[in-house]
């Protein structure tokens, strides 16, 4: 392999996980469910004040890049980021 390979699968995949991230909302929503440990869609609205919906449209799109997976607990479904190089690169953008 080349040094500058840009086209390593590595890096393309990664690329993928950065564009979903590209987005103000999802980068707030990824921040606060690294900084809680989880949650769900009702809090994530109650904290951002958008609604839920849209909520949702932004989980798919983190949840299609492999940055988070929901867990059913009763009638609710716990968000959490299960990505570790996601939730070091937001430990060096805002520590």
């Amino acid at each position: 392999m080349e040094m500058f390979d840009w086209r390593d699968q590595e890096l393309v995949e990664f690329s993928e996980k950065l564009k979903a991230l590209g987005h103000p909302l999802r980068l707030c929503m990824i921040r606060g469910l690294v900084e809680c440990g989880g949650c769900n869609v009702k809090k994530i609205q109650t904290c951002t004040e958008v609604p839920q919906s849209t909520i949702s449209q932004h989980l798919d799109k983190l949840k299609n890049a492999g940055i988070i997976a929901g867990e059913r607990k009763g009638n609710e479904v716990i968000y959490r980021v299960i990505d570790p190089d996601i939730k070091k690169l937001l430990e060096c953008m805002f520590s």
